[in-house]
Formats: structure tokens, sequence, C-alpha cells
């Protein structure tokens, strides 16, 4: 439980958002009910077996990436991981940059929704080093408002609703105050108005929010 606890406030501090089960029944409900980039999976779960799971949820068409996380190190261990759905597979104890890494990795992959550097207009945003500028102009964000600019730019000229932008930025357990959407929205237009890329960030009153290129 100490590990889960470390490793989740370590990936949150490297930019993702997590939520942390600590057993099968409460991840397969968590799964069922929300959409994920990534999962990890700790092969060493109270309630059954971690790779039964991973071999379930490629039945059922789940196509999320699975990186598993175990003591069992032996190749053939490694073989059955990778044979059951995982995509891959890290051997306790490792670094907690590493694991970061693997993530950023893996999401990296042909088909995953991670591309290096986003771009809408003259607007960009690296996705790794968590960076965004305006033309040459640097613009420092907070953790949620970098996550909150990824979103909206991976979405570029739709419109993204409030409730999927919650979904999105917040944890199952976080507390979220009514109006933090709308906060960090805020923030994030002035912030993007202050180094010149005004005008791209548009509330769409009764349905949410939407970036679009405004040099068009």
């Amino acid at each position: 439980m100490r590990l889960g606890a470390l490793l989740s406030e370590g990936l949150i501090r490297d930019g993702f958002v997590v939520d942390w089960r600590q057993n099968l029944r409460d991840a397969e409900e968590a799964v069922g009910s929300a959409t994920y980039d990534l999962i990890l999976l700790d092969l060493g779960l109270p309630d059954g077996d971690g790779l039964d799971w991973v071999k379930t949820l490629r039945r059922s068409s789940v196509s999320t990436p699975i990186l598993v996380l175990t003591a069992r190190g032996g190749l053939n261990d490694r073989v059955t991981g990778l044979d059951a759905g995982a995509d891959d597979y890290l051997v306790k104890p490792f670094e907690a940059s590493e694991l970061a890494a693997r993530c950023r990795a893996i999401l990296r992959r042909p088909g995953q929704r991670i591309t290096p550097v986003l771009t809408v207009g003259e607007l960009a945003f690296d996705v790794a080093s968590r960076q965004a500028s305006c033309r040459d102009t640097q613009i420092e964000l907070s953790r949620r408002e970098s996550d909150l600019l990824e979103l909206l730019m991976r979405r570029a000229g739709t419109v993204v609703t409030r409730a999927a932008l919650e979904e999105s930025l917040y944890a199952f357990n976080e507390p979220v105050t009514p109006n933090a959407v709308e906060a960090a929205v805020s923030r994030l237009r002035r912030k993007l108005d202050d180094a010149g890329c005004d005008g791209m960030l548009h509330t769409v009153r009764g349905l949410g929010y939407l970036m679009k290129d405004v040099t068009r």
C-alpha cells in the first residue's frame, strides 16, 4: 500500500492524473466507468491474479495500454506477462523516474494520444517537458493548467464539455469545487492572451470550451 501511495504521488508530480485502486474489484469498477490512457498494474493484488485480469480486459476488447509492475523478474514471467496482453513489464525494484519515462514512452507509441509537440496556430506545447510557448514567448503554467491546455489542444476545433475536462483533470478521490474547471480555464485564457495567443480559447455557453486557430 505504501508503494502505491508513493508511486501515485511521484506520477502526479510528473504531470499525470492518477486514480489509485488497491484491489481488482475497485480497478474493474474504475475501468468500467472512465476512459484511461494507461493502466499500471501491480500483479501482487489481494483479491486475484493480475495477469488473469489482463487477459479478461483483452478478451473484452479493452485496448488501453497496460504496464505491469511486479517482482516476478524471470524471463518466463516477462514472456508470460507480455503474451497475456501487457504492453510493457517493469521489474521491482525500480526508480520512480524510470516508471514515469516508461509511461511517457508507451503513450508516445503509434495509435496512442501523445505526440511530442502539439501546435495550434502559433501556440505550441511540448508534451514531454510540459512547456508551452506562443511564438517565442514561454508561458509559465501550473500542472493543472498544462494538463488542461494539452486536452484542449488535442481536440482543437471541437467543443470539449466541462464534464469531460473534469473527468480528465481530476482523480476520483480528488475534491472538485463547482467552479474549478471554469477557474482553471479562466487562468489559462489569461496567460495565453498575455503571451500573444489571444482569442484562441473560447467558452461556448451551455456546451463547454473550444480551442481554435485564429490565424487562419
